[in-house]
């Protein structure tokens, strides 16, 4: 499998960026530097012909800054009044630099009847794909304020499973999860100095989902187990998906350009004939390293 023609030949891709990655995490408020840096990629991504969809984090952070708490929403009701301020301010500055391009975007708040109820799925589906047809940019996130019927259907619970319904429900080339990890490996490297990177998964086994909810990594409201549930939701569907760390913004471009930076989960139909890619492990890479140093002063 050619990493490089499957990601640059992707046409429609859900991006999600996640709270650590929009926000500065010692004060909790927006980063207006790498927010402006990720529009302006959404923008050269539009100008290739690509469609783009955002799933953006950040609106109970952002509302709670604007009501001034100083403790994390500890109701519900709290916690949707934060989202119902955060969310339109999030939008606003989305609005404004989206508009110095001159490009249209559009708010789409869900709930997940929306996503699976049959009429209001079909309904969904039917708006998205015609504001991507008058090249309009959703920008998507849950709708915290309010449920339909939540008994019935629950809540997304964070926004990498929500990533993954909408990559599901537009039918996406490709997710993007953008976080505060680099990608996959096989334990945790903070622990474990004989970690390996994963580059390439080729299918989402009982090991993976084991290995992913052991793992003490965690970001925003889902740690790994979430990006591997949401991995294996879109696989299943025919969608790619990539995670990598939100800290470098651009590294979304890297990823279109099909070098090898964060995990590429790939879908059943591109999985077939492929295995599982790791990095080397470290003391073979240091052998390597150290006979190529040698190599090299030699022919000097």
């Amino acid at each position: 499998m050619d990493r490089k023609s499957l990601l640059t030949e992707k046409k429609r891709i859900v991006i999600k960026v996640g709270t650590s990655t929009i926000t500065y995490s010692e004060t909790g408020n927006i980063n207006l530097n790498k927010l402006e840096k990720f529009v302006r990629i959404l923008i050269n991504l539009r100008n290739q012909g690509k469609e783009v969809i955002v799933v953006s984090s950040g609106a109970v952070g952002v509302g709670r800054k604007a009501l001034g708490l100083k403790h994390r929403p500890a109701t519900e009701a709290e916690k949707q009044a934060c989202a119902a301020v955060g969310q339109a301010r999030l939008m606003m500055i989305y609005e404004k630099l989206f508009n110095e391009y001159s490009q249209l975007t559009a708010q789409v708040l869900l709930t997940k009847e929306s996503i699976l109820n049959e009429e209001c799925k079909k309904k969904a589906h039917q708006t998205f794909n015609e504001l991507l047809r008058m090249n309009v940019v959703p920008i998507v996130n849950e709708n915290d304020v309010i449920s339909v019927d939540e008994l019935a259907y629950g809540n997304f619970g964070d926004n990498d499973t929500l990533a993954a319904y909408v990559a599901r429900l537009v039918e996406a080339d490709l997710l993007i999860l953008m976080s505060d990890i680099d990608g996959l490996y096989t334990d945790d490297p903070r622990q474990n100095s004989d970690a390996r990177f994963i580059h390439t998964v080729k299918e989402i086994d009982d090991h993976l989902e084991r290995m992913a909810k052991d793992s003490s990594t965690e970001c925003g409201t889902g740690g790994m187990a979430t990006k591997i549930t949401a991995g294996k939701m879109v696989t299943e569907a025919g969608t790619d998906m990539v995670i990598a760390n939100g800290e470098n913004i651009y590294l979304i471009n890297d990823i279109m350009a099909g070098k090898k930076v964060g995990t590429l989960f790939l879908s059943h139909k591109h999985g077939q004939d492929v295995k599982d890619e790791y990095s080397p492990k470290r003391a073979e890479y240091r052998r390597k390293a150290k006979i190529e140093k040698k190599t090299q002063r030699s022919i000097k």
